[in-house]
């Protein structure tokens, strides 16, 4: 079995290939949240149709784009920025802003906390207890806040809990923070699997707070890492003015270009998507939820965690028994907060969930 210390991000497949000695093209990788249907039909014949996009450069205001992202969010397009993946904005905004002190609502992805030390802040951490099922008590998190704090950091669903701030409750953090003078980051990578987005994305907020900006990308719900598009929102057009200054020309290739065009219509992809996350969200938390073994916590994503209740069973065994069949999951014990005793996996076509679930149930009742 691999060592404790050793520990994998869903886009390791090399890495896995060179240890476990499965080829990568094997594994299907419960570990990255990407979409199971893959590339659409849709996508991949536009794509292959228009490849002499390649031959001239981009509009550099990227109009369409912005459009079309626009129309699919319910927002204006003005109101749009597009950048190399939602890593380039989110490195943009913190240069932008250059925040001293940020608060980030945790456990979650490391990637925050790095860009603010790059950016020479500090960070600290609001932890999300197990007792609350990784839920946020927001009457306690308020008496957190106060004028020190520069920026405030959240996942909406968050990765690895799957648990989701509804708008409502994002609508009281923003009126405390604009009083505290603190901007807040909203990531919105999963929201779009969520059953319950209408309820939980902050897009109509960017109307009413200038201290607000959202992420999103099309690596997870669009199947689409590759691509690197990535896009935010915000009511702020010193912001925007701001990091459209700070950008680089044309970080948004020609091809990447046609692709967003085309996956923000195509609406027969986004709802079977749609559907077959609901269908196997609810059928895997219901399987789970039953075993003595674990504690799955109610999700939002297109994700699971999952506490190990068993003793004597670790996540690095359940990760490595699962890859020997060809099935990557993620091991939490390197998020903050988390131990060996958390997993989390994606949902992926009913199969491959079917192959996962077996592989749990064994372990648990050996």
């Amino acid at each position: 079995m691999i060592k404790q210390k050793d520990h994998f991000h869903g886009s390791d497949l090399e890495k896995i290939e060179e240890i476990y000695g499965i080829r990568k093209e094997e594994i299907v990788s419960f570990s990255a949240n990407v979409n199971p249907l893959g590339v659409s039909p849709l996508l991949r014949e536009t794509l292959s149709a228009r490849i002499d996009a390649i031959t001239s450069y981009p509009d550099r205001e990227y109009t369409s784009l912005r459009r079309c992202i626009a129309a699919y969010c319910g927002t204006d397009a003005e109101s749009v920025i597009v950048g190399n993946g939602s890593t380039e904005l989110i490195s943009l905004f913190i240069q932008t802003e250059h925040p001293k002190k940020a608060l980030i609502l945790g456990p979650t992805y490391s990637e925050y906390e790095r860009e603010i030390a790059l950016g020479g802040g500090t960070t600290f951490y609001y932890v999300l207890h197990e007792t609350d099922d990784f839920c946020l008590d927001v009457g306690d998190f308020l008496t957190q806040l106060n004028e020190s704090i520069d920026l405030l950091v959240i996942c909406n669903p968050n990765n690895p809990t799957s648990s989701a701030i509804t708008r409502q409750d994002m609508r009281r953090i923003l009126d405390a923070c604009r009083q505290y003078g603190i901007y807040v980051m909203v990531d919105e990578t999963y929201v779009e699997f969520s059953d319950r987005m209408d309820e939980i994305s902050a897009v109509p907020l960017t109307n009413d707070y200038d201290n607000l900006v959202i992420l999103r990308g099309t690596s997870k719900f669009f199947a689409a890492p590759g691509l690197r598009l990535g896009y935010a929102i915000t009511g702020s057009r010193d912001l925007i003015r701001e990091i459209n200054t700070r950008k680089n020309p044309w970080t948004i290739n020609s091809l990447a270009v046609v692709a967003g065009e085309t996956m923000f219509g195509d609406t027969d992809y986004i709802r079977a998507t749609r559907e077959l996350i609901s269908t196997e969200r609810a059928r895997i938390f219901a399987a789970l939820s039953s075993h003595p073994a674990y504690k799955p916590y109610k999700p939002d994503g297109n994700f699971l965690l999952v506490r190990i209740l068993k003793e004597g069973l670790t996540a690095p065994d359940l990760f490595d028994r699962a890859i020997r069949r060809n099935m990557m999951i993620r091991d939490c014990s390197t998020f903050p907060s988390l131990d060996d005793r958390y997993i989390r996996f994606c949902f992926m076509k009913p199969e491959d969930n079917d192959r996962l679930l077996a592989c749990l149930m064994e372990a648990a009742e050996e």
